[in-house]
This record gives C-alpha cells, sequence and structure tokens, in this order.
C-alpha cells in the first residue's frame, strides 16, 4: 500500500507517527541512528520534519520492517541507492551543459 504524504511544509512527530504507523520513540532512535534525517527545531525544541525527512522516514522503515535490514544493512543500502542515482543526475547536467557550451560557441562565431 502506498503512504501518502500530506502536501505541507513541516510536520510535527506525532503527525510523522501516524503517517509512518511507528510510535514516537522509534523514530527519534532513527534519527540518532541515520544521519540523512535532520529535523528542525522550534523555540521550544520541539521537532519539525520536513516532506524530504518524511520520505526518508519511509524508505528506513521499509528497508527495516518490509525488506527485513538491520540498521547497519539500511544505512549500507540507503549508501548504495544515493550511489547510484547520483551518477544518472549528473550525467544530464553535464549533457545540458556541453550543449549549452556548444550553442553560446556557435552564438560567439556568428557575432565575431
Amino acid at each position: 500500500m502506498e503512504t501518502v504524504i500530506p502536501e505541507k511544509t513541516y510536520f510535527r512527530i506525532g503527525e510523522v507517527s501516524k503517517i509512518l504507523n511507528v510510535e514516537s520513540y522509534v523514530i527519534r532512535y532513527w534519527e540518532t541512528e541515520f544521519s540523512s534525517v535532520k529535523p528542525t527545531r522550534t523555540k521550544s525544541a520541539q521537532r519539525l520534519y520536513r516532506k524530504k525527512d518524511v520520505q526518508e522516514l519511509l524508505m528506513i522503515r521499509d528497508l527495516l520492517y518490509l525488506q527485513r535490514f538491520t540498521i547497519d544493512g539500511a544505512k549500507k543500502q540507503l549508501a548504495k541507492m544515493r550511489e547510484e542515482s547520483e551518477p544518472e543526475s549528473g550525467n544530464v547536467y553535464r549533457d545540458k551543459l556541453l550543449l549549452i557550451k556548444h550553442e553560446l560557441q556557435e552564438i560567439r562565431n556568428m557575432i565575431s
């Protein structure tokens, strides 16, 4: 079943707990284990999670509960997933920059 994240800027820990269907203390523990989850704090020290934090927590929950990874295994899997996604985006940007460079060189030649 696909988990739906409401369109909000920030979520309190209770809301995140309901979205993930885990207790708040589990989320606080995952914060200590996974450095990619960094909620901001209010002046009264309440945690505020952004949508990307909630998405990361959903991925962590799926790795731990559905795919049955250990904490260390989930950390390695997340790192592996990041490595796989980064080169693709780098290639896309490089190709776009090369195209822009070529077009700018053509404009310069037309002006000269």
